[in-house]
């Protein structure tokens, strides 16, 4: 039987990955199809795929139930379907205020924490032409940032970051933050509190479900 959803995702691309897990966390069912950086047979920039995404990025999301509505950038998916599909406001609340709290958070993360990362961890680790400059600036704004989580989680002080709950906002840090190690940030010593958040996040049986720790390395 065919699924509802088909995400076009990424290996290890940690945004593909929020959102398979806020599908699962939802109960809903979904095919996966894995694109290769580049414009090869399977790559992310090819005519076919920026037919489904003219930017040539992952994620990207059809909903089959929905006249193939197609859905594209991370944020915009997971607003899409906790909007349409979390009718019990597992993940988003009801109340416009509440929802206002949650997305300053989950805004946050898509504007600074997670393209911050990503160019701390190009610079830092993946460039072959190394900018010590651009690296250093790159990951001091990451331990900026990580100082800003941690003291939202020791001033709600429920283990969450909003709401006392987890919620949108705390899935979508999730993968970025499991991807600090990748500049050597060791969270259980210099972060203690996400690092426990962290951990509290990787039990669900959501986030489980989506399978997402088959795909990162086994030193975190």
């Amino acid at each position: 039987m065919a699924k509802q959803f088909t995400l076009y995702s990424h290996a290890i691309g940690p945004n593909g990955w929020k959102v398979a897990q806020v599908l699962c966390e939802l109960g809903l069912e979904y095919e996966t199809v894995l694109k290769e950086f580049g414009d090869g047979e399977n790559g992310m920039k090819t005519q076919e795929y920026e037919k489904i995404n003219p930017n040539g990025r992952i994620p990207a999301l059809v909903d089959h139930s929905n006249n193939d509505l197609i859905i594209w950038e991370s944020g915009a998916i997971i607003l899409y379907l906790v909007k349409k599909y979390d009718t019990e406001h597992k993940l988003y609340p009801a109340s416009l205020e509440e929802q206002a709290l949650v997305d300053t958070w989950f805004f946050f993360q898509m504007t600074g924490f997670g393209p911050y990362t990503g160019q701390a961890v190009w610079f830092k680790v993946l460039t072959g032409n190394k900018n010590v400059e651009a690296a250093d600036r790159y990951v001091a704004e990451v331990h900026r940032m990580c100082k800003v989580l941690s003291g939202q989680l020791e001033r709600e002080g429920t283990g969450w970051l909003v709401l006392g709950k987890c919620t949108i906002a705390d899935l979508s840090f999730l993968q970025w933050v499991r991807f600090l190690y990748r500049l050597k940030i060791d969270l259980e010593t210099e972060y203690p509190l996400i690092h426990k958040w962290k951990e509290a996040m990787l039990a669900s049986p959501g986030v489980k479900a989506s399978t997402v720790g088959e795909i990162w390395a086994p030193a975190e």
